[in-house]
Order: C-alpha cells, then sequence, then structure tokens
C-alpha cells in the first residue's frame, strides 16, 4: 500500500509539472521559435540526468546486447515520447492558448483506451463508448465556441495539439510493457538523450542553412528563456519522465492518465493568471465534458478489469 501511495503522490507531482509547463512554453516561444525551445529544452535535460548518472554512478544500457526488437520498441518509445510529442505540442502553443493546451491534454485517456483496445486487445464496453464520445463533444464544443470563422493557425494549433495528445497515448501503452525490463531511470535516459540528440540536430540544420547560428547563441543571454527552458528541460521533461515511468511501473496505465486532469485545471489557472488569457465560459464547461468522459471511462474499465479478475 505504501508504494501505491508514492505512485499516487508521483502521479500527482507529475500532473502539476505538466500543467504549469504550457505556461513556460509561452514564455520561451515570447523569446524565441519552437525549434531553439526545445533545443533548449533538451541540452538542459540531458546535462541534468548525465550529472544524476554519474552522482549515482549508474551506466546507461548497452545498445549492443540488445535484440532487433527490443531496440525498435525503445525507438519507437523516443519517437512517442519526447519527439513526436513535445514537437506538435510546442508548435501548438504557438497558435493556441496555454489552457487549451492543457484541455487538449486531457484527452490522452481516452486514446490510451482507444490505443489499448486496438494494439492490447482490451474490450471496450459501449457504456465506455458513451464516455469518450462525451469527451470528444468538449473538445468539439470548445472548438465551435471560439467562433464561427474557423481561422487557419486556430485549426493548426488544435491539430498539432491533437497530433501531440495521440503521442503521449502511444507512449504510454508502449512504456507500460518496457517497464517491466528497464528502470525509470533508463527509459528516462534514453528518452532524454534521444530528444537531445535530434532536436539539437533539428536546430544547428535550421540555423545553418538561414546563416543566423549567432541568433541561437544569443539566447544563453536570456535570462527569461533560460529560466523557461530549465523548468521545461529539468522539470517538465526529466523529472516527469522519470516520475511518469515509475508511476507506470506501479500502477495501471488507465489509473495514471485520470491524474492528467489535474494538469488540465492548473494550465487553465496559471494561463489566466501570469499570461492573462481570457479564460471563457466555455472552456470550463468543454473541459468538464472532457474530465467527465475521461473518469467515466477509467472507472467502468477498472470495474471491467475487477470483474475480469474475480471470474
Amino acid at each position: 500500500m505504501n508504494v501505491k501511495y508514492l505512485a499516487y503522490i508521483g502521479a500527482i507531482l507529475n500532473a502539476t509539472i505538466v500543467g504549469l509547463s504550457f505556461l513556460f512554453t509561452k514564455i520561451a516561444l515570447n523569446s524565441s521559435n519552437p525549434i531553439d525551445t526545445l533545443s533548449f529544452r533538451f541540452t538542459l535535460a540531458f546535462l541534468a540526468i548525465t550529472f544524476v548518472m554519474i552522482i549515482l554512478r549508474r551506466k546507461p544500457i548497452s545498445l549492443k546486447g540488445l535484440s532487433k526488437k527490443e531496440f525498435s520498441s525503445l525507438l519507437l518509445l523516443a519517437l512517442f515520447y519526447p519527439t513526436m510529442f513535445f514537437s506538435f505540442q510546442t508548435f501548438g502553443l504557438v497558435y493556441a492558448s496555454s489552457a487549451e493546451g492543457g484541455i487538449i491534454l486531457s484527452l490522452s485517456p481516452i486514446f490510451i483506451t482507444i490505443f489499448a483496445s486496438v494494439f492490447l486487445k482490451e474490450k471496450t464496453t459501449w457504456q465506455q463508448g458513451i464516455f469518450i464520445m462525451l469527451s470528444v463533444l468538449g473538445v468539439i464544443y470548445i472548438f465551435v465556441m471560439k467562433g464561427n470563422v474557423v481561422e487557419v493557425d486556430n485549426f493548426l494549433g488544435f491539430g498539432y495539439l491533437f497530433i501531440s495528445c495521440l503521442s503521449i497515448a502511444g507512449y504510454t501503452v508502449l512504456a507500460r510493457h518496457l517497464t517491466v525490463n528497464y528502470s525509470p531511470l533508463q527509459l528516462s535516459f534514453i528518452m532524454v538523450s534521444f530528444g537531445f540528440l535530434f532536436f539539437n540536430g533539428y536546430a544547428l540544420f535550421y540555423h545553418l542553412n538561414a546563416g543566423d547560428v549567432a541568433t541561437y547563441l544569443s539566447l544563453w543571454g536570456n535570462g527569461s528563456f533560460l529560466i523557461s527552458t530549465f523548468y521545461l528541460g529539468v522539470l517538465a521533461t526529466l523529472l516527469t519522465s522519470f516520475l511518469a515511468n515509475y508511476v507506470l511501473s506501479k500502477i495501471p496505465a488507465s489509473q495514471m492518465s485520470v491524474f492528467a486532469n489535474i494538469a488540465t485545471v492548473i494550465s487553465i489557472a496559471a494561463g489566466a493568471t501570469f499570461l492573462n488569457e481570457k479564460i471563457y465560459f466555455y472552456h470550463w464547461v468543454g473541459a468538464a465534458l472532457i474530465i467527465i468522459g475521461v473518469i467515466g471511462t477509467n472507472i467502468l474499465k477498472e470495474k471491467q478489469r475487477n470483474q475480469t479478475s474475480d471470474s
């Protein structure tokens, strides 16, 4: 029971950090573009986790001893998270508010349920289908209420955030399987290292092609940008990666996904408080529909799991 309580505390802390990450991403984007933000984010995360590995005297896993199947699974995991998840989230927040980013992220448990049904052959009841549709209607409601005319930028923002949501769902289902053979620290090191190489390679190519490497280097002197990317890299990337992997090793993915709703509330409150984002009634209504749908889906899933184990 103590281990489970620690997992719950880890899930709550993880959701809180994630909820505030939308705020810090918006602050970082005020000083730079998404590419540089991601590059700095994972540079700081890589430096931090390397320091942790040295202090703990832990060695990263050897890629030489991995089978093709194991290597492919780890590569797919790193592709989902951090590559696709943070790329589409950051580009999405260029066009959407931090509150809307948190609201869309709260859909991830619904996609986890759908992915588990398709890839893990977990059965989904018609009652769960109703709650899933309720969450989807919450997003549609927000999108429609934003205006009769859908702007291209607005559509792009929501589209990118949806893909980001799909990515974290794919990661969660896959990570639940991989935590059996790898420790949370090992998985975190693999994902952060992959993100460090990918996003820095991306940024280097971008600036060399544009001929403005000096612009990239000048960001090391931008205090606001560095504070934001430090939070994003060390806390919202490294610490949440470790926490997520730890929690997934102790409790089912469906239970952890419920705690993601805390991030939604925090992202809405942070956007309104620190960025003066306008939060309308329809944001709260849509968020409530999504959260009710998520909780309902997971409660029914837990009942289904208990009935299966009893029989």
